[in-house]
């Protein structure tokens, strides 16, 4: 399998990371409204929860890069690299935003978001 396919695997499974940050260690997680109880949240595991919703907001865009990108047939070590670039941008993502880095927060989505672009110029430039 090629090392896109498990990055999109990988970037799947990073809201179930973020969400785990949040609800760890709390006796009084309430698992019948799940999403009352983390908007009731502050701090780290207010900011762990919108990391995980916004992991969920950027798997859409980058699972369907890499698809396209391998059905038009880019050259794999392309697909390879930005997927691999998309998915350490998102771990740094996640660390700067747990930390309360939000300046370099958005620098770091700035550059998986350029990945994802990326995935689809090298679809329509063939690279």
């Amino acid at each position: 399998m090629e090392i896109s396919y498990w990055c999109i695997l990988i970037a799947g499974l990073l809201p179930i990371l973020t969400v785990s940050v949040a609800k760890y260690g709390r006796r009084d997680f309430d698992n019948g409204e799940p999403r009352a109880w983390l908007d009731k949240q502050t701090g780290l595991r207010r900011r762990a929860d919108y990391a995980h919703r916004n992991h969920f907001e950027a798997f859409p865009f980058f699972a369907a890069a890499v698809l396209v990108a391998q059905q038009t047939g880019a050259a794999q070590e392309w697909i390879d690299g930005l997927a691999l670039a998309f998915i350490a941008a998102r771990v740094v993502y996640t660390a700067l935003y747990l930390n309360d880095l939000p300046s370099l927060r958005s620098l770091s989505w700035t550059v998986g978001y350029a990945c994802v672009l990326s995935l689809f110029a090298v679809s329509a430039l063939h690279l």
